[in-house]
């Protein structure tokens, strides 16, 4: 029996949704931060798109946002050349942090210490949240705007996509360049999966995988179209991907073969990510909107109840 995919659209947001993130599991639950080119980023409920607030205080597009494992803090990386941490459950501000130029990415160590930030003035810099007044740690070597940051090897590591066509891995400790990869086109999206140390990027039409801490090719997958980001599931079975048709495709990891793809959002896909149980994804695009979809369609979860055929309420498959 072929069940329907019925996305949960998730509105509020007045401009394009260009990264989405999600927190771990908690004790209420897990919990998704979206940033929009509004300069209004959101924090939902991860498993039904519930909105719980807004971060008000950025002047000008957020490009990035964070959460960390336990849902208590937030980052935000914008347009006004800031990025900002915010008090996740009172939705306070809690630091703001002067950049030289737009900051386009943030993420925290796993302890929550220390936040690491990348953007157009090429620098990577790691602040000491416990002693913000001090200096931020600056690592130099890209020759263009950086994207994505991300740390990686229990934070021994760093790793890095900017608009020079390079991903490069760093040594926190030297601060020295160890590896770096280089690709024809700008990578659109990176994704860390600690679990195997595996490094999912998209340039173009291909989603590739990497080991992480070696930068060697594990696989590539070509899409039907330009992809802007894709996510590994936790369990390795599968991955999905969007971009620049509107859809969101699922491929099988192993075989590489195409298994399912959906038509939701009515412009291009900016970020799609697994949910931290794997059950849903949630997607963030063009058209303002996140969705969220079911992993595994049909499966009563969140917002989604399943009922069986020739019941009066068959068509019911979603809220």
């Amino acid at each position: 029996m072929a069940m329907r995919q019925t996305p949960l659209t998730c509105s509020g947001h007045t401009r394009p949704v260009v990264d989405l993130a999600f927190s771990g599991i908690t004790p209420y639950g897990y919990f998704l931060i979206s940033a929009c080119k509004d300069g209004k980023p959101m924090m939902r409920q991860g498993d039904t798109g519930d909105w719980i607030g807004t971060f008000l205080g950025h002047k000008g597009a957020v490009w990035g946002a964070t959460l960390n494992t336990d849902a208590t803090k937030a980052a935000t990386a914008a347009a006004d050349f800031t990025a900002k941490v915010w008090d996740a459950v009172s939705g306070d501000e809690v630091l703001t942090l002067a950049h030289k130029h737009i900051v386009k990415t943030v993420t925290f160590t796993q302890d929550s210490n220390c936040l690491l930030t990348g953007g157009n003035d090429k620098l990577l810099r790691i602040y000491d949240l416990s002693n913000p007044e001090a200096a931020p740690q600056e690592i130099a070597g890209h020759t263009s705007a950086i994207k994505k940051a991300l740390w990686c090897n229990n934070d021994k590591q760093i790793l890095s996509a900017a608009d020079d066509k390079t991903i490069r891995l760093w040594d926190r400790s030297s601060m020295e360049q160890v590896k770096m990869l280089t690709f024809e086109t700008s990578v659109s999206s990176m994704e860390y999966v600690p679990d195997g140390e595996v490094l999912v990027i998209t340039y173009g039409r291909t989603v590739a995988f990497y080991n992480a801490l070696s930068l060697d090719l594990i696989k590539a997958v070509e899409a039907p179209a330009p992809i802007n980001s894709a996510s590994l599931h936790p369990e390795k079975d599968f991955f999905v991907a969007g971009g620049e048709d509107f859809k969101l495709y699922k491929f099988d990891y192993s075989t590489k073969e195409e298994l399912e793809s959906y038509k939701g959002h009515f412009g291009p896909v900016h970020c799609v990510r697994f949910s931290p149980d794997g059950e849903l994804y949630a997607s963030g695009s063009e058209d303002g909107t996140l969705r969220l979809w079911q992993t595994a369609v049909g499966k009563t979860y969140g917002l989604w109840k399943c009922v069986p055929w020739g019941t009066p309420e068959e068509e019911d498959l979603s809220i």
